[in-house]
């Protein structure tokens, strides 16, 4: 059986991205890191297959991602709409975010998270 969390491959790649992380991804793994938002373990840079979610949730079965000017063209969205779909098929709930509500209305990103557990 193969696994599917945290792949070896995706290692090096996973390891950049948080050394090369945003300002939101900063601003907002400061709230999520050491179980800080009620109580639940985020991990960052986290890969699932071959996609590497910003954040996620293991517990909540829930992704994060926060994406930058990068993702406001047509082709680049539609990869994000596959991407969303593949990884929703995993039952993995995910909610996006831009890195400009992260660093100017951090509070309405926190409520839209916590929104998302369970309990």
């Amino acid at each position: 059986m193969t696994t599917l969390y945290n792949i070896k491959e995706m290692e090096e790649t996973r390891r950049l991205l948080r050394r090369e992380q945003t300002q939101a991804e900063e601003v907002l793994w400061g709230v999520l890191r050491g179980r800080r938002l009620e109580n639940r373990k985020f991990r960052r840079q986290y890969s699932v297959g071959y996609f590497v979610l910003d954040f996620y949730c293991p517990e909540e079965r829930l992704a994060v991602e926060v994406d930058g000017n990068v993702h406001d063209s047509d082709e680049a969205q539609a990869y994000d709409a596959h991407r969303t779909e593949a990884i929703k098929g995993l039952e993995i709930n995910v909610i996006r975010c831009k890195n400009e509500e992260v660093l100017g209305d951090l509070s309405t990103v926190l409520k839209k998270i916590k929104s998302n557990f369970k309990q």
